[in-house]
């Protein structure tokens, strides 16, 4: 009997080369060695899955899914990247539009008392115009973490916001 090793091995000699040519035919170079590793990786993982008498197509089909995968990953990194790039620089838009708006040293001060993880979710979502589904992306968490961390970062703020005035309130000040 062969070792699972031996037999892996002999999967990829036989078959290595047409997995390889499948993916080069359906993208660029780069990207087709890269997918062909993440396939061979599957095969590894998952080789009692693999039918041995017809091993060719299950390849095939791992190797369009590892594709698919691969190009999904890729747009979401560029979707990012052209929000980051064509988005202005955080200070310079807070610093235009707070200056003229009687509530900016409240926020400034508010923003500034949250935690910095908390900060960064409202900065990814208030100036940056990202959705749940992109933050995720960007702290490389998932969605419904993100979703959670931005609830709570607001309710966070409106907290802080809303400290000075309880100070003021209780030394008898004006609201």
């Amino acid at each position: 009997m062969q070792s699972r090793s031996h037999l892996y091995e002999t999967l990829v000699r036989l078959h290595g080369d047409a997995v390889l040519r499948f993916l080069r035919r359906r993208t660029d170079p780069h990207t087709a060695e890269d997918v062909f590793s993440e396939t061979m990786l599957v095969l590894w993982r998952r080789f009692d899955d693999v039918p041995h008498d017809e091993p060719l197509p299950w390849l095939y089909v791992t190797a369009r899914n590892c594709l698919r995968t691969a190009e999904r990953s890729m747009r979401r990194q560029g979707r990012v990247v052209e929000k980051i790039t064509t988005v202005d620089p955080p200070k310079d838009t807070v610093d235009a539009g707070l200056e003229e708006d009687p509530r900016a040293d409240c926020l400034r001060s508010a923003l500034a008392r949250l935690s910095p993880t908390d900060a960064e979710v409202l900065r990814l979502w208030a100036w940056e115009e990202l959705g749940p589904t992109e933050i995720a992306t960007v702290l490389e968490t998932s969605v419904n973490a993100a979703t959670i961390r931005l609830h709570r970062a607001k309710k966070k703020l409106r907290q802080e916001m809303d400290a000075p005035r309880r100070l003021d309130d209780r030394k008898g000040g004006k609201r």
